[in-house]
């Protein structure tokens, strides 16, 4: 009876697949048919019309090249998206331009840089990376696309899925941090949450993976500079997230602004033609980064913006961001014959298939509703998730003298430094629409937390950058009068992002100056860093025995921090970032090769420095709690692997602090002999696990043989046979081991 009840099941089960299989794919054949009998009614003008995304001239995100009248050039066909239009009242207006004004009736795609919340403001992306949580980071980007979508927003440019080694780039503080696999992770997260699992919903949004690719390479961390990397590390580092995002359905890629092996990444057919388009079978659309197209120009690979038109609609970029190379050029170039129409009718094609994947020709006004517009922006629930999210995001990088949390004990607060009273600056670089007169600074979220019985003092000590000593004095006589003093120091917003490198990273102005004041009057400190990369460290670590990054958190930032701070939530962050000992270490990453001579201390002709570590101060994957994990040893099920089975790692995880909290349990391989050289640790997996205090639980992990491949420069993968090493803890530099072989051939 049971056994046919299993079968009954298992049979409804596959029947409601292959309906499921079968609607999706008559829906997808009735989009094409849609797009084609547009397509066919198109001139050669309004197909290219299609090609082009203009910016609005109210809120540029970038300078702008023409300032031409946007209703004129919708009105003539030459707009087929905009960009930085925000609001049901203004994106409505312009549809009707759009839908009512031309002779095909095509709707607008509005699109704009919604990278971490809208109005409700999310943590910096690399700070939600550190909370390893792909369930709450989904939950993030979904309350953006809400608030977006609910204020006439069909198009996000994110994720930003770029790896970074270099704190130096800006940029850093938009993207998951270092290591190729947990961005892949991430990059899934963030396309589900934008997108959701009906991109036709109005409350879901298309997503774009960007820069792709390379960009988080650039030559000594500046903005917009050359990349030189082999097609092996392209591969191998690069390329993953964003074939992760692909994988999970992105909607449109971003060409990024630099070169790859000397041609610029808009102009690639390598890049997009070829791996994009060609291996990967993309079917969305392509749009160059902000004039992007143009640049082919100052590059040197172009002559003019015909040029450059060629090229990029050659290698395959669909859509020209704020260039007017297409709009320009592109018919005169099919007219002569020097470019196939047929080019123009796949990028056109790509651009109608996304505005009736979002509905727009069903609906072209179904994200301007107003009524929704006034009850989902700022709303309670939203400011719930961006809370819960800055709290995980939180890392703790020293607690040596166990200030932390703080208790009733401390009757006297104080509360110093620029960035104490400053909720403008919680919201960090990319932050949409937000606005700090709706966030919570840290002041007002210390305050907010703590009891009628306990004094708070407060004094500002400085500005984030300058050389003004003048506030010392107060900030010194609050320390005095206080039993532990708070400092929040860092960057301001705008020190981080795009075009805004940096080549030094202590923290900016008079700060360490400031933090050094306040050290001298022997009060016990909790150093709180508000920035949107990783920073030099070095004196604050070896002096400040309690360090909290905070990173930019967004509208809940200071209530997130209190909650830490008074230990209403325990920190759990790991950084994904490494933070160097200083500037001349640059890049540090943990992933690193062991190279022909490792280091042997002192041993003189080995890789090193003479002055400083080679390790960073700060690894990635590290992060402290108020309380203590142990692990016990690894267990693996097997010593020997066949390339058809998987190989199963049991590790016991146990509380043994006096709080509970979560741990993020990290599993690491080595090859230790390849035909090409592998890094001395890879990250493979991460389990995080909430365990209250004297709780012990047992976490297992699975490699497979795609786990222990490489990826050579043709895109082929391998894996050779013999020893590994694998590796579980709470941060590779703090693991257990156990080693097992791979055999080559069938068991």
């Amino acid at each position: 009876m049971i056994v046919k009840e299993m079968k009954r099941m298992a049979l409804c089960l596959f029947l409601l697949l292959f309906a499921g299989s079968v609607w999706s794919a008559a829906k997808e054949d009735r989009t094409e048919q849609r797009v084609d009998s547009v397509l066919r009614l198109m001139t050669l003008s309004e197909k290219i019309g299609q090609m082009n995304q203009v910016s609005s001239k109210e809120d540029p995100t970038g300078q702008l090249t023409e300032c031409s009248n946007e209703e004129e050039l919708i009105r003539s066909g030459q707009v087929g998206s905009m960009l930085n239009v925000v609001g049901v009242e203004r994106t409505r207006h312009l549809q009707e331009i759009a839908v009512n004004d031309t002779r095909l009736h095509i709707p607008l795609i509005f699109a704009l840089d919604v990278v971490h919340g809208y109005k409700t403001i999310s943590p910096v992306p690399l700070a939600e990376s550190c909370s390893w949580d792909m369930d709450l980071i989904e939950k993030s980007a979904r309350v953006a696309a809400e608030e977006a979508t609910a204020s006439g927003i069909q198009w996000t440019f994110a994720p930003m899925v770029d790896i970074a080694r270099d704190p130096r780039w800006g940029r850093v503080m938009e993207g998951s941090g270092e290591d190729p696999y947990l961005g892949s992770a991430i990059a899934k997260a963030r396309v589900r949450g934008f997108q959701g699992t009906d991109l036709s919903a109005y409350n879901t949004m298309a997503a774009c993976a960007k820069h792709f690719v390379g960009y988080g390479a650039a030559e000594g961390g500046r903005d917009y500079n050359t990349v030189d990397i082999s097609k092996q590390r392209l591969r191998e580092l690069y390329l993953p997230p964003f074939s992760a995002a692909a994988d999970a359905g992105v909607a449109t890629f971003m060409n990024s602004f630099n070169e790859v092996m000397g041609v610029p990444a808009t102009g690639s057919t390598y890049l997009v033609r070829d791996i994009l388009k060609g291996e990967w079978n993309f079917p969305g659309v392509v749009v160059s980064d902000w004039g992007s197209v143009a640049e082919l120009i100052p590059h040197g690979v172009a002559e003019d913006k015909c040029d450059a038109a060629q090229l990029a609609v050659t290698a395959g970029c669909d859509m020209d961001m704020e260039g007017y190379c297409y709009v320009s050029s592109l018919e005169k170039l099919v007219l002569e014959g020097v470019v196939s129409e047929s080019l123009i009718d796949d990028a056109v094609r790509r651009i109608l298939r996304l505005k009736f994947d979002l509905g727009l020709f069903d609906d072209p006004y179904r994200y301007c509703d107003a009524e929704r517009e006034k009850a989902e922006i700022l709303s309670a629930e939203h400011r719930k998730v961006v809370r819960e999210m800055a709290s995980k995001s939180i890392v703790l990088l020293e607690n040596r003298e166990g200030i932390l949390p703080l208790d009733n004990r401390c009757k006297n607060i104080g509360i110093v430094g620029p960035l104490a009273d400053n909720p403008d600056d919680m919201l960090g670089s990319w932050c949409a629409r937000g606005d700090g007169k709706d966030a919570i600074g840290i002041l007002q979220g210390i305050k907010q937390a703590v009891g009628k019985g306990v004094r708070i003092r407060y004094a500002k000590g400085c500005e984030i950058e300058g050389d003004d000593r003048s506030g010392f004095s107060e900030a010194v006589q609050v320390a005095e009068n206080s039993d532990v003093v708070i400092v929040c120091v860092g960057e301001n917003r705008f020190m981080s992002g795009e075009a805004a490198s940096r080549t030094r990273l202590t923290l900016p102005g008079v700060q360490r100056e400031l933090l050094k004041a306040i050290k001298e009057t022997g009060k016990p400190i909790v150093l709180l860093l508000s920035n949107g990369r990783p920073l030099v460290l070095d004196w604050e670590k070896e002096n400040i025995g309690t360090i909290v990054e905070c990173w930019q958190l967004g509208s809940e930032a200071g209530n997130a921090i209190a909650d830490v701070l008074f230990g209403k939530y325990n920190p759990s962050g790991k950084l994904t970032m490494s933070f160097p000992y200083n500037e001349g270490q640059i890049p540090v990453y943990y992933n690193a090769k062991s190279t022909g001579r490792p280091y042997v201390p002192n041993v003189r002709y080995v890789t090193r420095y003479l002055d400083c570590p080679n390790v960073s101060l700060y690894s990635f994957g590290y992060g402290l709690s108020y309380t203590r994990f142990e692990y016990g040893e690894l267990k693996l099920d097997k010593d020997t692997m066949f390339p058809g089975e998987k190989l199963r790692i049991d590790v016991s995880v146990a509380n043994v602090g006096n709080y509970d909290g979560e741990e993020t349990v990290q599993l690491y391989i080595r090859d230790v002999c390849s035909k090409i050289t592998r890094p001395e640790k890879e990250l493979k997996g991460f389990k995080k696990v909430f365990l209250k205090k004297g709780e012990r639980t047992d976490i297992s992990f699975e490699l497979s043989l795609a786990d222990l491949e490489y990826v050579l420069a043709d895109g082929s993968r391998e894996s050779d046979p013999g020893l590994f090493e694998v590796f579980v803890g709470g941060n590779p530099d703090d693991v257990k081991k156990a080693e097992f072989i791979l055999v080559q051939g069938d068991k």
